[in-house]
């Protein structure tokens, strides 16, 4: 059984190694530790911070959480994050990613998580990607799993657009490159 959060918002933290460094903050439900002494959690919120990038992610989930390759639930929302790293990636129970609020310019980086078979819900607005052309189109169509984005239900219909829209987008690019 999994509990709480671990919880490291607000904390001023500029790099993952601070993380390792910081006390977490008490929740309403307790954190419970196991024989190790490292938290027995699926979830981690490093939101509300400076980070600007993920090196030595491993090295602090590994410090703090008994089955760190089981997270499932990250929140790095109101960061200065510019990329989505590929050690998310690396997380194959990971279902809920929370990247809103940061500094995401390329609609591209959204292709890195096409390898996560569980994630079915990401935040991304706030970030300069959202003002990009069919970008809600762009994001369904390159997770089709996903089930929310941006707080909001990912609808049949809109994927059914996106899948249209995607390969109309596709066949413009190819005709492009021809001429």
């Amino acid at each position: 059984m999994f509990g709480a959060p671990v919880d490291l918002s607000f904390k001023q933290l500029s790099s993952m190694a601070d993380a390792m460094t910081e006390e977490h903050r008490q929740g309403l439900r307790p954190l419970r530790r196991n024989a190790e002494g490292k938290f027995c959690s699926r979830a981690l919120r490093l939101n509300n911070n400076k980070i600007r990038e993920m090196i030595g992610f491993n090295d602090a989930v590994n410090a703090f959480l008994s089955r760190p390759s089981e997270i499932a639930w990250i929140d790095l929302s109101h960061n200065v994050i510019t990329r989505i790293d590929s050690v998310l990636t690396e997380l194959p129970e990971l279902r809920v990613l929370y990247l809103h609020g940061n500094n995401i310019s390329k609609l591209s980086e959204v292709d890195k998580l096409q390898v996560l078979p569980s994630l079915h819900t990401l935040t991304l607005h706030g970030n300069p990607v959202e003002a990009e052309k069919g970008y809600r189109a762009y994001v369904i169509a390159t997770l089709p799993r996903l089930k929310s984005l941006d707080f909001c239900a990912v609808t049949k219909q809109e994927k059914v657009m996106a899948n249209i829209w995607n390969r109309g987008s596709t066949q413009d690019k190819h005709s492009t490159k021809k001429t």
